[in-house]
């Protein structure tokens, strides 16, 4: 199918439109109109499929601030919560949402991963995804924890920390993190409008692992939580 925006479309339509009317031939007149149907179907479904993505990012971003400010899963001590407003987002936009090629890597060793405190995490790296951002291609390293494995809740549970060129002045200097699960395909959906700060980024206390040299970006993600 055409590649068009919807942006683009009705112009596009009143267009083809107006070639109908130069061409006698039935079958060119028919090509036309059944250009003009498929790219109204295929605007129809990209305003269906943003409208699903707004809807599942305002959920997140709701989510994530029920938790900071529930006395019951929020970090922040009470003093804090009393004056928190809320978690500042970057704007939800779908190109930040990229579709990447998941490479197991079965042979990694368990090693431990530093964090903002004097405890370190042990993780093993499980993959590499793979993914094309706006136009460059990119790797990140996907991790999971060792101490989660002990837990059915978490058991499938992976974890992308990174950095990128926003961290230390848009966003908090010691990186967001990705939450993932363990897919049952070669590839992942990463969403950086779901990137979030760790719990380091808002109050003191905690041992957040640091991202890994290897997941550094070196681009702007101006998507998911920022300062």
């Amino acid at each position: 199918m055409l590649n068009v925006s919807c942006a683009k479309y009705k112009q596009i339509e009143v267009q083809l439109q107006q070639f109908i009317l130069f061409f006698k031939e039935p079958l060119m007149k028919i090509f036309i109109t059944v250009i003009i149907y498929c790219l109204g179907i295929q605007c129809a479904y990209a305003q269906q499929d943003t409208a699903t993505f707004v809807k599942d990012i305002a959920a997140f971003q709701e989510e994530l601030n029920k938790e900071y400010k529930s006395p019951e899963t929020s970090p922040l001590p009470a003093e804090k919560r009393i004056t928190f407003e809320g978690i500042n987002f970057f704007p939800a936009d779908i190109k930040y949402s990229v579709k990447a090629k998941f490479i197991r890597t079965p042979d990694e060793k368990i090693f431990d991963m530093p964090t903002s405190g004097t405890k370190k995490k042990l993780y093993v790296k499980y993959a590499e995804a793979l993914f094309n951002l706006m136009g460059k291609e990119y790797k990140l390293n996907v991790y999971q924890s060792i101490e989660l494995l002990n837990s059915p809740k978490y058991r499938r549970y992976l974890f992308i920390p990174f950095r990128d060129a926003t961290s230390g002045k848009e966003t908090y200097g010691g990186g967001r993190y990705i939450d993932l699960t363990i897919p049952e395909t070669d590839s992942i959906v990463i969403d950086f409008n779901k990137a979030y700060h760790p719990y380091c980024a808002y109050t003191e206390g905690y041992n957040c692992p640091i991202p890994p040299r290897e997941n550094y970006l070196p681009v702007k993600i101006v998507a998911g939580v920022k300062l």
